[in-house]
């Protein structure tokens, strides 16, 4: 009986070590998104966080990418001490190249951070949603927190996507496949709405969920480039669906060509899913 228990967990963590493995796999940043991740701003893309900073705070930006909204914390953070972490090197190479007198930078994964009750607001923005065990990636953030500070998330609900009208067929497959390839790799699609029990299994307190959706209106001067998202996503994940088996690259490039058309003749807005949750570690 003990024996066979044995080679229960053995398998458990067998495939928790698999499903780690893909995850980090397909979260990677194919080339190309660095034009995405460039084109955020503090102000614009992480309003939350904006209205939380105040001077000489310590804070940790946790997946900042090549680094956009983690100088802009840093302008905002006078006499602070403002640190990027991102497990992509490459990356990091950017963010340190765009910040030669900004912020500090460190390259390391989420679960291995080199932090313990360091930062007075831990910040992950657009990251849990890329990791099979969400709640593990929570708490390593939790733990990177000084007594009486502040985590927060900033992360979708992929699942209640609202397009107006609905887009192509083609891209609806798409976007389909795109969910499948997520949650097959362990990720929770829906991870936005279940931050905040995730915060209160922790012990942390004064939980708050700020709606934070990502509005898109064709009639509006930027409209239909912030519309153009899931264009960009076929023209760059949409290489790694087609190479794991869940598109062809007809269907792939027909997602691309005809999502693009109906933004320039019938797409009207586009609401994706966003919210900030925040807690306080107890003193």
């Amino acid at each position: 009986m003990q024996d066979s228990r044995k080679d229960t967990d053995s398998t458990k963590g067998a495939d928790t070590r698999k499903a780690a493995d893909q995850a980090r796999i397909r979260a990677h940043m194919p080339s190309g998104t660095e034009e995405i991740l460039n084109e955020r701003t503090l102000s614009s893309s992480h309003r939350r966080l904006d209205e939380l900073l105040q001077p000489r705070m310590r804070v940790l930006d946790v997946g900042c990418g090549t680094g956009a909204i983690t100088r802009g914390i840093d302008e905002k953070n006078n006499s602070g001490v403002t640190v990027g972490l991102d497990i992509d090197i490459d990356l990091i190479r950017q963010a340190v190249d765009a910040s030669p007198c900004g912020p500090g930078f460190v390259a390391a994964d989420i679960f291995h951070m080199p932090f313990y009750r360091t930062f007075d607001l831990v910040s992950a923005a657009r990251v849990i949603q890329w990791h099979s065990a969400p709640r593990r990636a929570i708490a390593s953030c939790v733990s990177a927190i000084a007594p009486g500070g502040r985590f927060l998330a900033l992360d979708y609900n992929h699942e209640k996507i609202v397009w107006d009208p609905c887009p192509p067929a083609s891209m609806q497959a798409f976007y389909e496949a795109f969910l499948a390839w997520r949650s097959d790799a362990g990720m929770d699609n829906a991870i936005a709405d279940n931050i905040a029990p995730a915060l209160e299994r922790l012990g942390l307190v004064d939980i708050r969920e700020t709606v934070q959706h990502e509005y898109a209106d064709s009639h509006d001067g930027d409209g239909k480039s912030r519309l153009g998202i899931w264009s960009a996503v076929a023209a760059t994940r949409g290489f790694q669906l087609v190479q794991d088996g869940y598109l062809t690259e007809s269907q792939r490039a027909a997602a691309e060509a005809d999502y693009l058309e109906w933004i320039d003749s019938n797409a009207v807005s586009q609401t994706l899913y966003l919210l900030a949750v925040e807690g306080r570690v107890q003193r």
